[in-house]
């Protein structure tokens, strides 16, 4: 579907967690020189703006990285997330963004590769015009497709390196997103066993939502699922309360992180006193 725009939701909680969890995995991959791969199978603008447009209006940002803004006490993680943030900042001032894109072209050494896809046309664009600008010379070493990311995906498999990071991060407006989601990590792991995969997903009242991370599970021997609840849900079950992520292969020092990050986290964006908190489970849990 083309009618999503993660501009109407850019810096907001799903996205304190998700990119906390990425920056942490680039680093961890960054602790060795040999190269690697990031593919990025829905990758949008790459970059967003805070103080104009649908971000400006949506203000979601506001309950997300805005309340980690001005914060002295930021566990590592969050210290780490919120100064990738400030990059695009400088003058400390919170009007920009930067999408997942961005944030992993400058964790990236010169011998590693992105790959992303985009399907929306105008998104495709100004991902193109945000990766240029950080990088002119970036299409030595990234590629933008303009392609459904979920079939993209299969063709890069495996990665030149055996090394590399799959980030999964579908809208799933349309309900086949989670089905979608379920068949690439299959196929892919079926490709690249060894890979490290980050899917991103919503909590929602919804069974396709709350059945997925059990269907993810199934999938591979080797994963950690976390996630981040703001709100107790809807009394009518519609909106998003709160968000996870999934990852196959995960580096060894991020469940230890996390279960230290995670609780002050929820603390900190819960909307509501009641019906928030946090997880992190584990096969060895």
């Amino acid at each position: 579907m083309l009618s999503y725009r993660h501009v109407f939701h850019a810096g907001n909680h799903a996205d304190v967690l998700k990119h906390t969890v990425l920056l942490a995995t680039l680093d961890y991959f960054n602790q060795k020189d040999k190269p690697y791969w990031v593919i990025d199978t829905h990758a949008g603008a790459g970059g967003y703006r805070f103080d104009a447009g649908r971000a400006k209006s949506h203000a979601e940002y506001a309950d997300g990285i805005g309340r980690l803004w001005a914060r002295a006490d930021l566990p590592p993680l969050l210290a780490a997330y919120v100064a990738a943030v400030r990059h695009d900042n400088p003058d400390g001032q919170l009007r920009r963004y930067p999408g997942s894109p961005l944030l992993t072209l400058r964790m990236l050494r010169p011998q590693d590769h992105l790959r992303l896809f985009e399907l929306h046309p105008a998104d495709v664009r100004l991902l193109g015009e945000a990766v240029a600008a950080i990088d002119p010379h970036a299409s030595k070493r990234v590629a933008i497709r303009q392609e459904d990311g979920f079939t993209g995906l299969q063709t890069l498999l495996p990665p030149p390196p055996r090394r590399g990071l799959i980030v999964i991060d579908p809208a799933y407006e349309d309900k086949r997103d989670y089905a979608r989601v379920v068949t690439a990590l299959k196929e892919s792991l079926a490709r690249f066993a060894t890979g490290t995969y980050l899917i991103w997903y919503p909590l929602l009242q919804r069974n396709e939502s709350i059945l997925l991370a059990g269907r993810l599970k199934k999938l591979a021997p080797d994963w950690l699922n976390v996630t981040l609840t703001v709100q107790k849900p809807g009394t009518e079950g519609l909106g998003m309360h709160g968000s996870g992520v999934f990852i196959v292969n995960p580096p060894w020092t991020l469940a230890k992180d996390l279960r230290e990050t995670l609780p002050w986290l929820a603390d900190t964006l819960a909307i509501e006193k009641v019906g928030v908190g946090w997880t992190a489970e584990s096969p060895a849990t």
